[in-house]
């Protein structure tokens, strides 16, 4: 094992779930945050959805995380040498925002050939039950589970989808984090957040890890991120971006978004 302990890993396997890991320090952590509101300022205050899907892909600082060994060591730990990025995404809920995101399994619309990946939540800004952190049902995570649409606009999931069956509350874990910890999480363990009701922002930055032998199982290539080890030729590969939403990761990016859009949104 290069990052987690035996009793990590068991508590991983057992509950779908581990966390707090410290990956970057907080100066660190402090330069993402700016890096990433001085992108937003530059757009009317929001990196819009368009362009929050694999943001990795445009901005360079996000592309190093994503291969930085900090966060690859202990992903290894749980699915191997050959590891593919699949998604990335900053999640934002600006203060005293009423949208929360409902109970849901990640892998519930990705079109993977098998559920078989670990999301790294990784804190820019403190997370916690008043801000609306992430919150975890451990042990949910060993069965695929029927969704269905809520309907609701203040649902932040793409689909608004919503597990279909009875959630258990009282048995959540709130997955409270400072900025530069991150949490760990199986695709299938049951999770959800409340609104924030604080008056800072909560800020995020989701990056999903699979094998490179899972596949896509529909009819579509999509592409991933090679980030360590061995390409299994399952996925078309991901490129750096040239600089920060450089005109040809701008062009790359868009052909990645409609094959992804189209994997998540098939009927």
């Amino acid at each position: 094992m290069k990052r987690l302990s035996s009793e990590q890993v068991a508590r991983y396997e057992e509950g779908g779930i581990v966390f707090p890991l410290r990956l970057f320090s907080a100066d660190e952590t402090v330069g993402f945050l700016a890096r990433l509101e001085a992108i937003e300022a530059a757009r009317a205050g929001r990196l819009p959805p368009s362009l929050n899907a694999k943001p990795h892909l445009l901005i360079p600082w996000a592309w190093d995380i994503v291969h930085d060994a900090r966060v690859l060591d202990p992903v290894e730990d749980l699915l191997g040498p050959d590891l593919l990025c699949w998604a990335t995404s900053f999640i934002v809920k600006n203060a005293n925002d009423p949208r929360y995101v409902a109970w849901h399994q990640d892998a519930t619309y990705w079109g993977l050939s098998e559920p078989k990946a670990v999301t790294v939540w990784i804190a820019l800004t403190p997370s916690t039950p008043e801000n609306g952190c992430v919150r975890m049902l451990p042990g949910t995570h060993r069965v695929p589970l029927p969704h269905t649409d809520s309907a609701d606009p203040k649902n932040l999931l793409g689909r608004r989808e919503i597990v279909a069956s009875r959630v258990d509350d009282d048995a959540a874990v709130d997955v409270v984090l400072a900025p530069g910890e991150a949490s760990l999480h199986d695709a299938l363990i049951l999770h959800g957040s409340n609104a924030n009701r604080s008056g800072g922002r909560r800020i995020g930055f989701s990056v999903r890890y699979i094998p490179a032998s899972v596949r896509h199982a529909g009819e579509a290539r999509n592409s991933a991120t090679l980030v360590r080890g061995r390409d299994h030729g399952t996925f078309d590969l991901e490129q750096k971006p040239e600089g920060e939403f450089a005109p040809a990761a701008v062009a790359r990016h868009a052909q990645v978004l409609r094959r992804a859009m189209t994997t998540i949104f098939r009927p």
